[in-house]
């Protein structure tokens, strides 16, 4: 056999592809060998390899799966004040906007067929470059099968380290930082995937691992585990019994037969015993009395098929009804299913769920991990990187370059990827700041972000996917647009286009690829895929332009609002708020507008809004709570857009908070996503505004006024993943009111979320077909004030 590195021609985002020659068959030597002669796109499967500082492997029986941690050169956009003191700065831009390189730890895990091993060491080895890593931490057991290749492939030592030790770490990891990590399996249902809420205490669990046999164990802490139970009843089992039943070797074939058979023709019913008079028992006709039962009876010759389902069926029962039994022991409500059992295949998810059901009588719900595959890698990996203290961090899932849940990912496109000859892709970026709930959650453990599920919603979907396709060539063009003096530019932008309109094709086929599909999740994906290719703020320009713009009407707009009376100029306070959020590069409603009629301006955007009563509105609420309640003690405000949005309609509306004695806390992105202002430049926003305005310069100065970043780059907004900092800052200013604007914020996340105090929730519709669904029209309005129940 001869495996080559492949590209596919015709698209950059292929990717590697290991492909055994037409000629092939085994050469003498029994093992792949690699053609040197190829040039490795930028985008392959081991990505990084000449930055990856550790390393750590976990081989099972038929799969490896490889953890290195690398560093990771991204474009970064940073913008700075000019030093404008005594220059005319009529005509100046108001920043300084530079690309500059930031380093980025990455966590990369791929997974594979043993076939491929040494091959795939080899690669390694060939591409290492200076790596620090002495020590390759292995786990599973075929670390001690492959302990001497590894050894004199890469000439790193090999530590193994325990395998349930490593499951629980990995275990831990993914629930702490994946969102949408643990599912249920719902097969006969529209969406066989129901993803879960994960709650902000993951503790206790109870992991069944089913391998050859299976181990119960109890987890309390990060380190506090015990096994309490098993059974040696398990995967081997039913792989041993089912090759001697049907004389298939294979695993994976073994459970293709058992899907396409039929139990019922081997397994004695509850209904084949007592025939009507089950019914008097309580029980259901269709259970199983006698897993083989009618073998025994039946003068004829099983299928393949039904043997092995019925194999399957009484498996699975056995060990659905000792989780439950050991759950119920030790008062445990969460069950985590995984090992090689498991690992993904709906038939055996399906039988597990079913038996869960049934003894638990509904009470408790069999879970399944969507990165379940890697939990032994990345435990050894986490041992191994114990100085680092990796779990002080918070890391999210890089959507560019994870293969996805079953995924037949475009992304090693043009090779057909089996459920067992994979190879799969997984990475998480380490964030800047750790992150937390917002302390004002009304319950934590209940909120979701997102308003509508579009794994559930098919119409929805439809729109959605066909809505982001439509708007990406226009992307790419920005994008490279945004770079006039990068010679690469337009080739990186065609790159970006190719490797997101893949992934749009992969979550047509796969909804639930990357977790609940939600136009959030698409959207992040789409920043993912920019970054990926180095278009770290592609609209910084468009930002930097409309914020200079803003700043020269700022004064004129205050002398108007001054000059009503109190009634009138709240009215206008939040009509300003509004239209400023009409401004929204994001939605083509707008960029179409703004793209040909440049002098489309704050005016202009006032008269494009729904005339009350509004679609949602509360706004005589707020008015009567604004006269006759005392002033908030401190308003949390998560800002939108740059430009008019923050400058014309977020700011007037701080100064007026703040002359009433409330305090304010300004949360701005992190980073850059589409024309959404970033903290850094709310900076030099506020600094200038500071500068002709006496009631912000002086909040500024007694830090009554707060600046904060949200530790987020997403149009939208997750309310369970905020920079501590600002969660820190909400606690100790008894924050008593927090607005959210913007409708990738207020709408399509966080619009029925539930908070502890009072809340608005104020955006414009600028998508004809949300409108619609909402029962308005483009350019309606929602303003929601809610005060929480006492």
């Amino acid at each position: 056999m001869r495996i080559h590195l492949h590209t596919d021609e015709a698209g950059p985002g292929a990717g590697l592809a290991l492909k055994m020659a037409e000629r092939g068959g085994r050469g003498s030597s029994g093992h792949g060998s690699l053609d040197k002669s190829i040039t490795l796109p930028p985008d392959e499967i081991f990505r990084n390899l000449e930055n990856a500082k550790r390393f750590a492997i976990d081989i099972g029986g038929s799969l490896t799966k490889l953890a290195y941690y690398s560093t990771v050169q991204h474009k970064v956009a940073r913008v700075r004040s000019f030093d404008h003191s005594g220059k005319d700065i009529e005509n100046e831009p108001l920043y300084e906007i530079s690309v500059q390189e930031e380093i980025t730890a990455r966590l990369h895990f791929i997974k594979f067929e043993n076939t491929y091993i040494e091959t795939c060491l080899d690669f390694i080895k060939d591409h290492l470059v200076n790596t620090e890593t002495k020590v390759i931490k292995a786990t599973g057991g075929g670390a001690y099968k492959f302990k001497d290749l590894i050894e004199k492939k890469l000439g790193l030592k090999v530590d193994k380290e325990d395998v349930m030790t490593c499951l629980i770490k990995g275990c831990n990891f993914v629930l702490r930082n994946i969102p949408h990590e643990v599912f249920a399996y719902q097969k006969d249902s529209d969406t066989e995937f129901r993803f879960q809420t994960n709650h902000p205490n993951i503790f206790p669990y109870l992991l069944v691992n089913i391998g050859s046999g299976v181990s119960i164990v109890k987890v309390e802490s990060e380190d506090k585990f015990e096994w309490i139970g098993g059974s040696s009843i398990g995967g081997g089992t039913f792989w041993g019994l089912g090759a001697l039943l049907t004389k298939t070797k294979k695993f994976d074939e073994l459970l293709q037969l058992a899907s396409k058979g039929q139990h019922t023709n081997v397994d004695m019913l509850v209904k084949d015993v007592y025939g009507g008079a089950c019914q008097t028992l309580g029980l259901s006709g269709n259970l199983i009395a006698s897993s083989f039962g009618k073998s025994t009876t039946a003068d004829k010759e099983f299928s393949k098929e039904d043997m092995a389902k019925s194999l399957l069926h009484m498996i699975s029962n056995d060990i659905g009804q000792l989780a439950c039994l050991y759950a119920k022991l030790h008062n445990l409500d969460k069950i985590y299913f995984g090992g090689f059992f498991i690992r993904g295949h709906p038939v055996t998810m399906r039988t597990i769920t079913f038996s869960i059901n049934f003894f638990s009588k509904g009470e408790v719900q069999a879970l399944f991990l969507r990165h379940e595959g890697y939990l032994g890698a990345i435990g050894a990996f986490l041992k191994g990187a114990e100085q680092d203290n990796p779990n002080q961090y918070s890391w999210g899932e890089n959507y560019a370059g994870s293969s996805g849940l079953m995924s037949t990912s475009p992304d090693v496109h043009p090779m057909q990827r089996t459920r067992s000859g994979t190879f799969d892709m997984f990475e998480m970026d380490r964030l800047e700041r750790p992150l937390v709930n917002l302390p004002l959650l009304k319950d934590p453990s209940a909120y979701i972000p997102d308003t509508v599920d579009l794994t559930d919603d098919a119409m929805a979907r439809k729109y959605w996917l066909t809505c982001f396709e439509e708007a990406l060539d226009g992307v790419a063009k920005r994008a490279a647009a945004s770079q006039p003096d990068s010679i690469d530019a337009p080739e990186r932008a065609e790159k970006f286009r190719q490797k997101y309109w893949n992934k749009l094709q992969t979550l047509r086929q796969q909804p639930f690829a990357y977790g609940t599909l939600t136009v959030r999740s698409l959207l992040d994906t789409r920043e993912h895929c920019l970054n990926e290719f180095n278009f770290p703020d592609p609209y910084s320009k468009v930002k930097q332009k409309e914020n200079g713009i803003a700043l020269k009407c700022f004064q004129s707009v205050i002398e108007s609002l001054d000059s009503l009376g109190w009634e009138e100029r709240q009215f206008a306070l939040v009509k300003g708020l509004l239209a400023g959020n009409v401004f929204d590069w994001g939605a083509k409603a707008v960029s179409d507008v703004l793209e040909c009629e440049p002098q489309f301006g704050f005016e202009e955007a006032k008269s494009k809004l729904q005339e009350r009563p509004w679609l949602e509105d509360s706004y005589n609420q707020w008015l009567q709570r604004l006269k006759e309640g005392p002033p908030h003690k401190c308003a949390l405000i998560f800002a939108d857009n740059s430009g008019i949005d923050i400058i014309l309609g977020v700011f007037p509306f701080v100064r007026e908070l703040l002359s009433r004695g409330t305090e304010v806390i300004l949360a701005c992105n992190s980073g850059p996503a589409l024309n959404d202002v970033t903290y850094s430049e709310s900076l030099i926003v506020a600094e200038r505004i500071a500068a002709m305005d006496p009631v912000i310069q002086s909040a500024l100065r007694d830090e009554k006024l707060l600046l904060v970043q949200t530790g987020s780059s997403s149009p939208c907004l997750d309310l369970s993943r905020l920079d501590k900092g600002l969660a820190v800052l909400v606690r100790e200013r008894k924050t008593d009111l927090v607005i959210i604007e913007g409708m990738g914020r207020a709408i399509h996340t966080n619009y029925y979320a539930a908070l502890k105090c009072e809340s608005l929730k104020l955006a414009v519709i600028k998508n004809s077909w949300l409108a619609d669904r909402l029962g308005g029209k483009i350019f309606s309005v929602i303003f929601k004030y809610e005060v929480p129940c006492k």
